[in-house]
């Protein structure tokens, strides 16, 4: 679930922090700017691990801060696919379930990939497998909140960074750029279509 990134990065330190040690005012930098945010085809990272290396630092013309190249690692939220978490149903709609492990919240199992039969329940606006015994089919409600085992089965990666404005972006409408703004930059993707996956009651209760 959790791995170690090598990365490498140019740090600026303003003149204000000279006093300090270069590595405390380092670690403080590489957090604000990485910690809780997602890097494209990396993961979301969480917290500097260490620093392995620091470059000659240089301070150029018209700028008092100095700029050192780091070499350092970082700890990254980024599930291997197949991975088994677990986490709690945030929300049901007809796109799937969603689920949040947390810390981090865009987490959605397709209808296709719950255990089936399945079915959306307007009224309550929850999923619902429909387990079939000797006696008949039992409604399974899957209700916010409760716990949730399932398998990583996908991701998807967005770039969010900002672009600069031209002809043919002009043309858009603005609704379709609110769209696109509100997609999430990171997104894991679930399964829990096999035997021993979905809501921990549904295999912990006699």
């Amino acid at each position: 679930m959790f791995v170690l990134v090598e990365m490498t990065d140019t740090v600026r330190i303003p003149p204000w922090q000279f006093e300090r040690k270069l590595n405390e005012s380092i670690a403080e930098e590489l957090n604000k700017k990485l910690a809780n945010k997602v890097v494209y085809n990396v993961g979301l990272c969480i917290c500097l691990y260490d620093v392995t290396k620091l470059e000659d630092s240089y301070i150029f013309p018209g700028d008092g801060a100095s700029h050192t190249k780091v070499h350092f690692r970082y700890v990254v939220f980024h599930p291997f696919l197949d991975e088994i978490l677990v986490g709690q149903i945030k929300s049901c709609s007809q796109d799937g379930v969603h689920v949040s492990i947390g810390f981090f919240d865009d987490i959605v199992i397709p209808p296709e990939s719950l255990q089936q039969p399945a079915k959306f329940d307007e009224a309550e606006q929850v999923w619902v497998w429909e387990y079939e015994t000797e006696e008949g089919a039992h409604d399974l409600y899957m209700d916010i909140g409760e716990e949730i085992r399932f398998r990583v089965v996908d991701e998807t990666f967005i770039d969010t960074s900002p672009t600069g404005p031209s002809s043919a972006e002009a043309s858009t409408s603005n609704a379709t750029e609110e769209v696109q703004k509100k997609e999430a930059p990171y997104t894991l993707v679930g399964s829990i279509s096999e035997p021993g996956l979905g809501l921990l009651s549904w295999w912990t209760n006699s």
